[in-house]
């Protein structure tokens, strides 16, 4: 007979899929169905074939999506594993934190980003020029900047600007997202754009033999300023201070730093999202020492997590994802990655990602999360106590 598998607790992550005729598994408590089997950790919902077919429309959503995460995660890890070289990395694919992609999706974006670059090419043969470096990069600003409309967020606070398909039919983008279109739509017209953090800023710019030309003014403004924005102008930024000669000085970013550099900001967008309700809550916040009874945060209590919003923070997640396939290494993000998990109640998740972190951290940094990861992992085995039937504390020998 026909069953549905959920799990217990309505925090634990949906992790896998059964893709058989008669049984699928999914996360989340569910209690619409009258028919119901605890087999210990899992609910065991007994279906007729006909009431099976006709399940919940928001169960056979989450499956949808559940295939779809399963597959964009394998679609990511296999464009940007170790063994791919980095030119053949796609920004436009990748550099879209959000997993929720199907493949028409990932179509309409490149589509879109090659009929940006035909009306560029419209734009050099209506004003009959060649196809002289300058000439080319002022077809592109047209086009992008004043034909489309297209602008940076000066302060950046909503997500959604960091997102491919948002700012392809807003035009509004993070600054990094509109030099990653800049730089496919060049691509597309044989120009190779390279680029570089420089202080809190990212900027692109044309591989030339002749960086002058880039700095000269006219009208008012350079095609470097016009390409990077109001950032070059800005005497606060580190990008104002360039020039022609400090151009080649420059680390050149790699397409996975670049990627990294847009995950980064979404995982921050959408922490910041999430934890808005929580004033001066950070993702260390419960690493800080317990005996500080004046921290509301430092408490580790599975009743005392702060309560974040789930959207924004399984966003964050799933950027954070991401950035671990393309930096394995990095304690840092590897910690913030298991915290955010913590904080989403995924507790043997955390306590996983932790103790790898813990394996990569330094010393001190190590001693930091010890204490925490020991007692979040009682939580854990509280938490299996309980969903065993048992009654009152977990009594440790």
């Amino acid at each position: 007979m026909p069953c549905v598998l959920l799990t217990g607790s309505c925090h634990h992550r949906m992790t896998s899929v059964a893709t058989t005729n008669t049984c699928l598994t999914l996360g989340g408590s569910y209690t619409g169905h009258r028919c119901f089997r605890n087999c210990g950790q899992f609910w065991v919902l007994i279906l007729k074939g006909s009431e099976f077919r006709s399940i919940d429309s928001k169960i056979r959503k989450t499956l949808v999506v559940l295939r779809v995460l399963d597959a964009a995660r394998e679609r990511f890890t296999q464009e940007i594993s170790f063994q791919s070289k980095d030119k053949d990395i796609s920004l436009a694919k990748n550099g879209n934190g959000r997993c929720l992609w199907l493949e028409r999706a990932v179509d309409d974006w490149l589509t879109e980003l090659d009929t940006i670059a035909e009306e560029v090419k419209a734009e050099l043969v209506s004003r009959d020029i060649g196809c002289h470096l300058v000439e080319v990069l002022e077809a592109v600003n047209l086009v992008l900047f004043e034909s489309r409309g297209f602008k940076r967020s000066p302060v950046l606070v909503d997500p959604k600007y960091s997102y491919l398909h948002s700012v392809l039919s807003s035009g509004c983008s993070s600054a990094i997202l509109l030099s990653v279109i800049y730089i496919e739509v060049c691509q597309r017209l044989n120009l190779t754009i390279v680029g570089s953090r420089v202080g809190e800023d990212f900027l692109i710019w044309p591989q030339t033999g002749n960086p002058e030309e880039l700095f000269k003014v006219t009208a008012g403004h350079s095609l470097f300023g016009v390409v990077n924005g109001r950032c070059v102008d800005n005497p606060k930024s580190k990008a104002s201070d360039l020039s022609s000669n400090s151009l080649s000085g420059l680390d050149i970013a790699t397409n996975r730093d670049i990627i990294g550099i847009a995950l980064a900001n979404l995982i921050r967008l959408h922490w910041k999202h999430a934890s808005r309700m929580n004033h001066g809550l950070m993702l260390t916040s419960p690493l800080r020492p317990v005996h500080d009874a004046n921290d509301k945060f430092s408490k580790i209590d599975g009743s005392n997590i702060p309560l974040v919003r789930p959207r924004d923070l399984r966003l964050a997640i799933m950027a954070s994802e991401r950035w671990l396939i393309l930096q394995p290494h990095n304690w840092a993000l590897r910690r913030d990655h298991g915290m955010m998990l913590y904080y989403n109640r995924e507790y043997k998740e955390a306590v996983q990602e932790l103790s790898i972190c813990m394996a990569f951290a330094p010393e001190e940094e190590a001693e930091v999360l010890e204490p925490f990861v020991e007692k979040l992992h009682l939580l854990v085995l509280e938490s299996s106590w309980k969903s065993l039937g048992h009654k009152g504390p977990l009594a440790v020998p």
